[in-house]
């Protein structure tokens, strides 16, 4: 096996950990917290576990006015964006690089969802943060992984792309 197979099967393995560890934890949550009721505090004020169904975007986007020619709307734009992500981390995927990480991150994260997505027609989200009144919408560790994935991704744009710009303004100077 050739580095560049190896460093690829490194990342689609890593991604396949995402959806097994993704899957795993939402079915311990359907299992053992009733849907819908309620929350079990984890750190009182701060992080609880809950159990709810999107049939939403991330974050419970477009959530209200699911149909069907929403829940397919979704399937498709998250299969294009996977086989989009697919093909750009097997241009890339012949090291261990902070865009290569990421890409990984994100489509490891987007086959967990889309997975719900296809056999539920709906997302279960169970990480549920708040301080006082204030509540961020619950989400899964998918999300969490599509999330660390673009701000890594956005993170290495602006100090990557800055660095660039300034070595091309050096050589034209």
């Amino acid at each position: 096996m050739t580095n560049r197979a190896k460093f690829r099967a490194a990342h689609y393995l890593l991604a396949a950990l995402i959806v097994l560890l993704d899957q795993a934890t939402k079915a311990m949550v359907a299992a053992r917290v009733p849907l819908n009721v309620g929350w079990i505090d984890v750190i009182p004020g701060f992080f609880a576990i809950t159990h709810v169904q999107n049939r939403g975007a991330a974050f419970s986007m477009f959530a209200d006015g699911s149909t069907p020619a929403t829940v397919a709307l979704l399937i498709g734009f998250s299969s294009i964006a996977m086989l989009v992500i697919g093909y750009f981390l097997w241009k890339v995927g012949n090291a261990v690089t902070l865009t290569s990480v990421s890409l990984t991150l994100v489509l490891g994260g987007a086959v967990g969802n889309l997975w719900d997505r296809i056999q539920h027609g709906r997302v279960t989200d169970f990480l549920h943060f708040y301080v006082g009144k204030y509540s961020w919408p619950d989400f899964n560790v998918a999300d969490s992984a599509i999330v660390v994935g673009a701000m890594l991704l956005i993170l290495e744009i602006v100090f990557t792309g800055s660095e660039h710009h300034e070595k091309e303004q050096r050589e034209h100077a």
